[in-house]
Order: C-alpha cells, then structure tokens, then sequence
C-alpha cells in the first residue's frame, strides 16, 4: 500500500474512534457530504484541505504519519493452505465470507443452518490464522487489507469456478441492481494496460464503499457481487473458423 493511502486510512480511522461522521467533518470544513466522501474515495487531498481535517481532529501532520505506522499490519492474500482450510470447510467459508462483510454473528446464527457454538469455533479459526481478532461479546476485528483478494487459480478461485459460474451467469441481469455489459474490442498493448489498471481502481473504490457503508445497520446493507474480468479471448467458435 501506498504512503499516502496508509495516511488517509489512517485519517479515517482517527475520525471514526472520535465518532466524527462525514457529514460532520463536512460542516466544519465548509463541503458538502458528498465532497468530502469524494475526496476519501478518490484520496484527492491538498495539503491545505488535510490541515483542515487535521485541525478538526486537533492533530498534526506528525501524529498522523505515527498513527499510520503505528497501524497493524493488514494480510492482502491467505496462504494456499489457509485457503484449502475454507474450502474443506463449507461453515467455515461461510463465516469467512461474512466476516468479510461485516454480519454480525446473529444474522449469521439467524440466516444459515449454523449454531451459535459452531460460529463461534469457525471464528476463533479465522482468528488462529490471522484473518480476524475475536474480541469479547464475539465482537470481530478483521486484519484483511482493503485490497484483500484470493489467490488467484487458489483454492478458493476454482471452488469458485466450478460451483459458482454457472450459477452466477444463469440469468437475465435484467432486474434491480442488475448489469452484465459484454464488450469485445480491439486494443493497442498501451490501452490494455490501462484498461486494467481502471479495472483495478474500480475494485478498490468498491472496497472502500464497503469499508464506508460498513458503519450502516445490517437492515441497510444487502450482498452485491460483481466479477471484473478482461483477457484476450475468442470464442471456440470463431476460433473453429480461423484458416
């Protein structure tokens, strides 16, 4: 991760153990609301603008910078092995997954056939090989980066791929908060690149909207799950027509 994105995630943590919101910092620094989720999102700062939050903390630029180092250091990708014990697993996975997405253990208890004991032994798992802190009242603390991601062709990523493609794909993508774009272009390598690169940053602004709407009630928050991909790809049967 970046020096500057450690700073700003740094300033968001600052801001939420003061129980400062967004649209509280907004008012004081003379933006609206979406101005300054804007600027978070995009880590869009000026130094004028960081003093300004700084002085509404009542910090200064030194503090931060140790705020920042001083902040745990989060795993980006589990081991081959970490992943083979989820995917041997299914509860395990299960919790894995809502952990990720912050569902307080109740919901998990109340929407799958798994009992409170048996959430809690999957959470002091994840807890074992550092995806989490259990905390008391079963309280959790994850210790995965915003840029967590599986590994890629891991264990989880072919579980995935045989149990969950079709499935996924076996729609019409035609109903509320539904998409599914299919383009087919020609690129110069200079154009691929920076097409995925966008595709990259696409992902991490999804991640920190999560991290921002973690903060709602559960009631608020319903599951999403987008598949960014790109490669160079023929379909076999135009390939079945190349000379």
């Amino acid at each position: 991760m970046s020096s500057s994105a450690l700073l700003i995630d740094a300033l968001k943590r600052q801001l939420k153990q003061r129980g400062i919101t967004y649209a509280m910092l907004a008012r004081q620094i003379d933006m609206s609301e979406a101005s300054v989720k804007r600027l978070f999102a995009e880590r869009s700062f000026s130094l004028a603008r960081l003093e300004q939050v700084l002085g509404v903390l009542g910090m200064d630029f030194v503090e931060l910078a140790h705020a920042a180092a001083d902040a745990p250091q989060l795993i980006t990708q589990l081991t081959y092995a970490q992943e083979e014990e989820l995917i041997g697993d299914i509860r395990l996975l299960v919790v894995a997954v809502a952990a990720l997405n912050e569902v307080p253990l109740e919901r998990i208890v109340a929407t799958y056939r798994i009992t409170e004991a048996e959430a809690v032994q999957c959470l002091l798992r994840l807890d074992r090989i550092g995806f989490l802190v259990l905390k008391p009242n079963n309280r959790v603390k994850l210790l995965v980066a915003r840029t967590f991601g599986w590994i890629p062709d891991g264990p989880i990523q072919n579980w995935f791929r045989r149990e969950a493609y079709g499935d996924y794909l076996d729609a019409h993508f035609d109903g509320q908060g539904e998409l599914l774009r299919l383009v087919s272009v020609m690129l110069s390598p200079a154009s691929s690149r920076a097409l995925l690169e966008r595709l990259r940053q696409v992902a991490d602004e999804f991640a920190r909207q999560h991290q921002d709407d973690a903060r709602l009630p559960y009631e608020e928050r319903h599951a999403v799950t987008f598949l960014l991909a790109a490669r160079p790809w023929m379909p076999r049967a135009f390939k079945e027509l190349l000379r």
